[in-house]
């Protein structure tokens, strides 16, 4: 079964929008700026036959669209704020989880390098989150 490139445009704009709306973390508009740049090439695909072509236009509207849309995402947005600290409540073992107080909670936690432990009572910086674990480094690293 061949496709037209209007069906392949569509089939992709699509799939980002929903990709967009379903995703459980924010994409903060990218894909759904690339999705809706699809959907406008489907519609120049009908006037610019060459692929290489339709695919420079898309390249050149998404990258557009998802500059137009940073100003649609919230500054104070959980996903934008930088590396907090924490302090060990319990010895986090090499390769092993442990516990960390953070923003006023216990936490399960992780060190992102695995053969790094870090003692009890001691600062460290959250990275991230995964699920209900805290990735985080010891303090001291940002000294090396």
């Amino acid at each position: 079964m061949n496709l037209l490139p209007i069906q392949i445009w569509l089939i992709i704009g699509i799939a980002l929008c929903v990709l967009e709306l379903l995703v459980p973390l924010p994409t903060f508009l990218i894909a759904g700026a690339m999705g809706v740049a699809a959907l406008l090439v489907a519609a120049v695909s009908l006037i610019l036959p060459i692929p290489a072509v339709q695919i420079v236009v898309w390249m050149l509207l998404a990258g557009s669209l998802a500059i137009a849309s940073r100003r649609f995402i919230p500054k104070d947005s959980n996903q934008l704020k930088e590396s907090s600290e924490g302090i060990t409540i319990t010895e986090i073992p090499a390769g092993e989880t442990g516990r960390v107080k953070y923003e006023g909670g216990s936490w399960k936690a992780k060190c992102d390098h695995p053969q790094t432990a870090i003692a009890a009572h001691q600062k460290v910086i959250v990275l991230r989150r995964q699920g209900t674990t805290l990735i985080v480094v010891p303090e001291n690293w940002l000294n090396h």
